[in-house]
């Protein structure tokens, strides 16, 4: 089985891509915030381009999902699910 890393809050709950219902990768997020701030890339554009609702860019965009600080990282068996 291979080895993955999962990202994990203070709490120890999965974060970020790790999330068991995460549809971005962290630098999906990444690029989608950049975009939005530096190009003024609107959420209709962002929303087609990464294949999710606009409600969902206008909540990554300002950071009220995936804005959570990793605390720890642990090494899992499996495909991270």
């Amino acid at each position: 089985m291979e080895q993955v890393t999962l990202t994990l809050n203070e709490r120890r709950y999965r974060i970020g891509e790790s999330h068991h219902r995460a549809k971005l990768t962290d630098e999906q997020v990444d690029q989608m915030r950049e975009l939005h701030e530096e190009q003024g890339v609107g959420y209709r554009t962002l929303a087609k381009q990464f294949n999710v609702s606009k409600r969902t860019v206008r909540d990554i965009v300002h950071y009220k999902t995936r804005a959570q600080t990793p605390e720890f990282w642990v090494k899992a068996k499996g495909g991270g699910q």
